[in-house]
Order: structure tokens, then sequence, then C-alpha cells
């Protein structure tokens, strides 16, 4: 499938080689077409390092297509970790072994390979009404253990 949309953008750029066809994907195309162990977990990052800080400290070690910092959705500070990810797998590794128990910023940083997402249902709960009240028990049914 991938190869089919490359096709179709290149049949459309045609003779323009100001623009690449590279040049015009989201990186999160890039991303899904590059595996897991392009992605690198970094935590233990101070709460005032932004995402533009995180790319330039991991970009001495390879190209960075894409730094996150994870916020927290109430008071959207910080939560103290991220993301990293490298065009290729050697990158990432280069940057996982340089950057791991590094100092960043004044704490020392902590990085790993980035895990899938798990999926625990996918957000939040259905209603599904109130609760059954628990049934009843009678004196005869006790039992004394």
């Amino acid at each position: 499938m991938y190869n089919i949309k490359m096709a179709a953008l290149k049949k459309i750029l045609g003779s323009r080689p100001c623009l690449s066809h590279s040049s015009l994907l989201h990186p999160a195309l890039l991303i899904c077409s590059r595996g897991i162990t392009s992605k690198l977990f970094v935590g233990g990052l101070p709460f005032y390092t932004n995402e533009k800080g995180l790319s330039e400290a991991f970009s001495q070690h390879g190209q960075v297509i894409e730094a996150k910092i994870v916020m927290d959705r109430v008071s959207d500070k910080s939560k103290g970790f991220g993301f990293v990810t490298f065009a290729s797998e050697d990158e990432a590794q280069k940057a996982l072994t340089e950057m791991n128990g590094k100092e960043l910023n004044g704490r020392v940083i902590f990085v790993d390979y980035a895990k899938p997402k798990a999926d625990f249902g996918g957000g939040m709960p259905i209603a599904r009404g109130p609760p059954k009240p628990a049934p009843s028990i009678g004196q005869d049914e006790l039992e004394i253990i």
C-alpha cells in the first residue's frame, strides 16, 4: 500500500525538482513506516525542558524526526518524561548508548526503547446505568466459618 501511495505521489510531483516526495510527508508517516526501535523513551526530564530542548540534546546523535514531552492534561505541565524518534534504528541505538544515565539540564535522564502503546479499552468507560443493589442475605443463609 505504501509503495502505491509513493508511486502516485511521484507521478503528481512529476518534474518539480524543488519538491521532493520526502519533504511533503508528515513525520508521523515516517514513524509508521519505521519500526518502534527508532523511538526512544526518555525519563527523568527536568519539568521545564521543552520539546525543542529535548530535540536539540538528542540531535547530536542522529536525525531527530520528532521529540515529544508528555504533559499532564489538567495542569498542562510536564510529567517529566517524553519520547524521541530517530530517522534510523542505528541512530536511536547510538543515542540510547550515549544519553542513558547522562545529565540534561541538571538531572540524570534514563533512556530506553519505547514500548508499544497498550490499549486498555480505548478511553473513557461507558456508563451502563446505576449500580445494582447487592443481594440481601437472610439469617438462614449465613454460614459461620
